[in-house]
């Protein structure tokens, strides 16, 4: 905390706002496809994520390097923490185009005890298209599991949650 003129400023309330504004601002994010719409209404109403290998949403409030801003700090945060990582066995790498348009987040699997990182197990790709931001997530060798609660996690955080959770939803058949 820093004072200033009699006033308490509290930095990580601030930081926390800007993050929930960041958070809010991709509430308006939603899918392109009616198939897919319909699956995840079906699977709203029983509790059960479908599995699949990709999905594409699109926001129109938020630039791609913005959208990872939120989403890349939430991966840090509750998929690699340091006290209870979600994803141990694997690395995370990000890459932002200079522009910031375009923005690819892999999940790679963990070529050894260092760290190093192996083969691209996840990928999220956030880029500018028709005048909104697309961000497609693909599933390259996770478990069905790991991946619907991947895709999850990043659904509840584009519609604007901020907090990490250990919720493994059910998967539908499908």
């Amino acid at each position: 905390m820093t004072a200033v003129r009699g006033h308490t400023l509290l930095r990580p309330a601030a930081v926390g706002l800007a993050l929930a504004a960041t958070g809010l601002s991709l509430a308006a994010c939603r899918t392109n496809k009616q198939a897919a719409q319909a699956q995840l209404v079906a699977a709203e109403q029983t509790g059960a994520i479908p599995v699949y290998n990709r999905q594409r949403l699109t926001t129109t409030t938020a630039r791609p390097v913005d959208a990872y801003v939120m989403l890349g700090g939430r991966i840090k945060t509750c998929w690699f923490n340091a006290s209870a990582p979600l994803l141990p066995r694997h690395v995370y790498r990000a890459d932002v185009s200079p522009d910031g348009g375009k923005v690819a987040i892999t999940i790679h699997d963990k070529k050894d005890a260092r760290g190093l990182a192996g083969d691209v197990a996840y990928a999220i790709d956030i880029a500018e298209e028709g005048g909104g931001t697309v961000i497609t997530t693909k599933n390259r060798s996770m478990t069905p599991s790991q991946a619907a609660k991947m895709q999850y996690d990043i659904n509840r955080w584009k519609s604007g949650e901020t907090n990490c959770s250990r919720k493994v939803p059910r998967l539908a058949a499908g």
